[in-house]
């Protein structure tokens, strides 16, 4: 992260790297609105750095979270192959006890078992999620006078 180029407070220098960039002699001899100019210099520095700062970190923390969906991913399509080759071995398997095709279908119903037993925890947790219920609660919290009125905005 770098440090603002623009000096910042009175013109005897803000150092960043100083603990108290200004005397109590240099307080007391300026004018409130020179005081009141420098704390809000001061303040909009820190909230830009604060911001870079938040950036820097958003960049960062999203890199890792992109690395971990794509290996999220990568071992789901892995399991995927794992579930495919196994219903293939189990279809090789019985058709050599039974006709290839009434293999294909007990290994295509089991498919469908697990499909609607997942299919079923699926919807059961669903029915779960609230949604945005504190920001409905801070939402029912505004004033009437901000709400618009039904019949309309009148001038």
């Amino acid at each position: 992260m770098t440090m603002p180029t623009q000096g910042s407070g009175l013109d005897s220098g803000y150092h960043p790297d100083a603990g108290a960039p200004h005397t109590a002699a240099e307080v007391k001899g300026s004018s409130l609105g020179e005081l009141m100019r420098q704390v809000t210099s001061d303040l909009s520095t820190l909230m830009r750095q604060e911001v870079e700062l938040a950036k820097a970190e958003i960049r960062q923390e999203g890199r890792k979270a992109g690395k971990a969906a794509g290996l999220f991913g990568g071992a789901g399509f892995g399991g995927y192959m794992v579930a495919l080759f196994l219903s293939l071995a189990l279809w090789a398997g019985l058709s050599n006890v039974m006709d290839a095709g009434w293999a294909a279908l007990i290994v295509a119903v089991i498919w469908a078992v697990i499909g609607a037993v997942l299919y079923s925890m699926a919807k059961k947790n669903a029915q779960h999620v609230r949604g945005l219920k504190q920001t409905n609660d801070s939402v029912q919290r505004i004033p009437d006078a901000l709400k618009p009125h039904p019949e309309g905005v009148t001038r």
